[in-house]
């Protein structure tokens, strides 16, 4: 029997959807990520020798490089498939290296389809050292930014911080926006509306725009597009206008009608994926890509057998194989007829990132259009279930028609003053009859001609204030940041995660505030180290790592260019750089114990609220909170201590002071003078606990009767309940036998239904 070929992916899911179609042929082996990497107690580069990397067998990796090394030995063949990008094409080149292969083969695909592998095992290439390159240069950087910058944050500022290549730019526009929301200055502005009636007696109304002969209107513009210049900017003006507005005649002046298009969206790519999960699902960045990658790495979708079902999801191409468009158009066709077709040239339109996309990579899409969500949703987690209807509908969408809309614009005149009501109605629905991503509803207009007289009804004006720019969101922020050419697919996501595991930003209701720890380290990045979070320069520095990546540079002269400049200020930093304080900010509320204003400050833990006057007054917020139990009056029947009055998750309840040592509870009267049946007490079971010799007894817990021993909380023993049983009859039965029942394997907790 020949030898097997083994296929080394990076991760074990992926590894057993590649084993159920590939046949008995084939060896199949997860890496299980990177198997070396730089090592985390010293800097690791060697900035003398071109910055030669110091790679080391990650701990706890022995193991599976052994096994590794096994397989190969047994194999007449190794192919190195690790995922479609710089980092994929590292980890190939190191697993490479630690096996001593000869001769490596790397093959790629961007789908977990039988198809797609099957085409990549007729394609296999050497490992792309331009590929690799990328990936150290980044790595490098990566790493003496962080090493030599970190420490000197811990001198000036506080230990434990850091600083990064992406994440600092990222904190600088968190705290610039909050900036700008500090210093904007509100500005006042009037709207002016009219309500009119036509002879007809159909009523609608129309909005100020100002004197003089109306702007022409923008091409291509829809009617809700056009810009509102009334130059209504205070109460007098409104007023002036309203008092030459009495007695005026009203009449249409024009009517415009035109057929407006709206044309699809492009396919997703990361960020445009990462934005909408956000928008519409409410997914973290995260969370989007977890889920991504379960969809891509492949799912059992039964007798289908298990197959991946989104393309490769770290991507910043809206580029689609012509097969996919084909299929994506065939499915259309059928479904929905061909006048939803879209142009053939559907996905082939470029992005609007800052840098040109990566463009080897294809769009996130659906690996197959014909596998709606529906044929799968039996096969899928909720979470992959609407992440997979997200990145479907919207690639099918991209492959149809616009969606066409009648618009009308009525102006109207009344004593040398502009008035326009504009209205749409959806006439043909084109994508939308796939995404539905218009909840508008028509705005009609009663039909009228230029001449026709108008009777006023009334006139409604209403004072305004602009806002301010709006904080960041998770996903606004990526869509910043990728605009802006900062950071790439892959960093998106763990950059906003990791701002955060700092406490360099805090989110709250959706929203991303800098914390004062993170205020503190951006005025200090930007101060003695502008190069690092200028926006501008860590773009040029991207597109400059990007060129490596396509064999226009190389990669040690692009460190060394960025490195020496960094050195020298880091240098002049150690000396000049002076400590930096960690700046309060006002909380909103006053200290309940003297009245001053309570303040945020940053500590250890992340940050709290205090008393702005510490240390002559010491109040933390959540720490005094917490009074001491009302007594009511009685004494404990168990112990005689006094008896207080407790909250618990399920309410109120009355127990004893001295708990822990007493657990004497009862139930605590309603205002109606009923009470809450009282928790039964502890029944022994007659057996004695395994592993301290106690009792063990019955309690009542949140899901019913359990088992544990009487000597909670220093033991905590608790036998398992016996899943066929109910919990009443789980309790009461003898503790053998409940030590012999265990859960299944291949169940899921949720359900207990079998999966594949």
């Amino acid at each position: 029997m020949p030898a097997r070929t083994l296929i080394i992916v990076e991760s074990p899911s992926k590894a057993r959807t590649l084993s159920k179609f590939l046949g008995t042929k084939y060896d199949v082996k997860a890496s299980m990520g990177h198997v070396v990497d730089l090592p985390r107690s010293k800097l690791g580069i060697d900035v003398e020798q071109d910055f030669a990397p110091d790679y080391t067998v990650i701990k706890g990796k022995e193991k599976q490089l052994a096994e590794l090394k096994t397989a190969a030995k047994k194999s007449g063949r190794v192919l190195l498939a690790a995922d479609p990008d710089r980092e994929g094409e590292a980890i190939a080149w190191h697993i490479a290296n630690q096996l001593k292969l000869p001769d490596p083969e790397r093959i790629v695909f961007r789908e977990v389809t039988q198809p797609a592998v099957e085409a990549a095992l007729q394609q296999p290439r050497p490992i792309d050292r331009n590929l690799v390159d990328a990936y150290q240069a980044r790595r490098a950087i990566d790493r003496l930014l962080g090493y030599k910058l970190s420490p000197l944050l811990w001198r000036k500022i506080r230990k434990g911080l850091s600083a990064g290549r992406v994440q600092s730019v990222a904190l600088r526009l968190v705290c610039d926006r909050e900036d700008e929301i500090d210093s904007f200055v509100p500005r006042e502005s009037w709207t002016l509306d009219a309500v009119l009636e036509t002879r007809a007696k159909d009523r609608f109304t129309a909005r100020y725009q100002g004197q003089g002969e109306a702007p022409k209107r923008r091409r291509g513009a829809v009617a809700e597009d056009d810009d509102d210049r009334s130059g209504l900017s205070d109460e007098a003006a409104t007023q002036r206008v309203l008092a030459e507005l009495q007695g005026a005649e009203f009449q249409v002046a024009s009517v415009e009608r035109r057929r407006v298009r709206r044309n699809p969206p492009q396919p997703y790519t990361t960020s445009t994926m990462q934005q909408d999960a956000s928008s519409q699902l409410r997914f973290s960045p995260t969370k989007t890509m977890r889920v991504a990658q379960q969809l891509y790495e492949g799912v059992d979708l039964g007798p289908a057998g298990a197959t991946g079902l989104i393309t490769y999801m770290r991507t910043d191409s809206v580029r689609v194989s012509q097969l996919a468009i084909d299929q994506a158009r065939d499915y259309v066709s059928a479904n929905f007829g061909k006048s939803y077709l879209g142009t053939a040239a559907a996905g082939k339109r470029s992005s609007k990132s800052a840098v040109p996309s990566q463009d080897a990579h294809e769009a996130v899409r659906p690996t197959a259009a014909e596998r709606s969500p529906e044929a799968v949703a039996e096969y899928l987690t909720a979470d992959q279930l609407r992440l997979y209807r997200l990145v479907w509908r919207r690639f099918m969408a991209s492959q149809m028609s616009p969606a066409e809309f009648d618009s009308t614009r009525v102006e109207v005149t009344a004593a040398g003053h502009r008035f326009r009501a504009t209205g749409s109605q959806l006439v043909f629905d084109g994508f939308l009859k796939v995404s539905g991503g218009d909840d508008r509803q028509d705005e009609l207009l009663p039909a009228v001609a230029a001449g026709d007289p108008l009777a006023l009804l009334d006139l409604h004006p209403e004072q305004h204030f602009s806002q301010p720019p709006a904080r960041y969101t998770e996903a606004s922020l990526v869509k910043e940041m990728e605009e802006r050419g900062i950071g790439r697919p892959s960093t998106y996501a763990p950059t906003v995660e990791l701002i955060q595991t700092r406490a360099y930003v805090r989110q709250l209701e959706r929203r991303l505030h800098p914390a004062p720890l993170g205020r503190a380290v951006n005025e200090a990045l930007t101060t003695q180290f502008p190069a690092v979070v200028d926006f501008g320069f860590t773009a040029e520095l991207e597109k400059r790592l990007d060129a490596v990546e396509t064999g226009e540079a190389a990669w040690v002269p692009v460190v060394r260019s960025w490195y020496e400049p960094f050195a020298k200020v880091l240098d002049e930093a150690q000396e000049s750089m002076p400590r930096v304080k960690i700046q309060a900010q006002p909380a909103g509320e006053d200290c309940p114990r003297c009245g001053a204003e309570l303040v945020v400050r940053s500590g250890r833990f992340g940050d709290f609220v205090g008393c702005s006057r510490y240390p002559e007054c010491d109040y933390i917020q959540g720490k005094e909170d917490k009074l001491p139990p009302e007594e009511i009056g009685e004494a404990c029947p168990q112990c005689g201590k006094p008896l207080v009055r407790r909250n618990s998750r399920r309410g109120p309840f009355i127990g004893c002071s001295a708990y822990p040592k007493c657990k004497y509870v009862r139930s605590e009267a309603a205002p109606d003078g009923t009470t809450r049946p009282a928790r039964p007490a502890a029944e022994p079971v007659g057996e004695k606990c395994p592993e301290c010799g106690q009792d063990l007894v019955k309690r009542m817990g949140r899901f019913g009767p359990f088992v544990s021993c009487s000597g909670y909380p220093k033991c905590r023993y608790r036998p398992p309940r016996v899943a066929t049983e109910t919990a009443a009859d789980s309790a009461a039965a003898p503790v053998a036998a409940r030590r012999t029942v265990r859960r299944q394997p291949g169940r899921k907790r949720t359900d207990r239904q079998p999966v594949a």
